[in-house]
């Protein structure tokens, strides 16, 4: 099962444990964990949960409100809305790390270059940056 659904074999006995997947049962001599179709269904849907980021709490929400269909529903667009608001501000902080660091790459070459204004001007915006950077760590 863990081949098949890209999760750890301790991680899906966590998510067993933790009541996030239903009890699995077991082989009758040799105690083992014996899945089947719908475990793999189910695994399949939290490995995908977890791939895209969503805490165990939220993973618990969503797979609580699936079983209740359609009034389920405005809760779990609710929490997938949240959560695609959240994964854009991680993109946003993301692409201004990484503007930063292309900057201070571009101001090494200017320095190895021995163009000293060109240095400062970047430099200049790599401040800048970090500063929000900073400013969005703190909120």
């Amino acid at each position: 099962m863990a081949t098949l659904t890209g999760l750890p074999a301790s991680t899906l006995r966590y998510y067993e444990t933790i009541g996030l997947i239903s009890p699995v049962s077991r082989g009758a001599s040799s105690g083992h964990r014996v899945y089947d179709e719908t475990d793999l269904d189910q695994l399949t849907g939290v490995a995908c949960l977890a791939a895209i980021g969503l805490s165990i709490d939220d993973m618990r929400t969503y797979v609580t409100n699936g079983r209740l269909g359609r009034d389920g529903a405005k809760e779990q667009i609710d929490l997938l809305i949240g959560h695609a608001e959240h994964l854009a501000r991680e993109a946003e902080h993301l692409e201004l790390r990484r503007a930063y660091v292309g900057l201070k790459t571009d101001y090494w070459r200017a320095v190895s270059a021995g163009d000293e204004a060109r240095a400062e001007e970047i430099g200049e915006q790599a401040h800048a940056i970090a500063d929000r950077i900073r400013s969005r760590e703190n909120h």
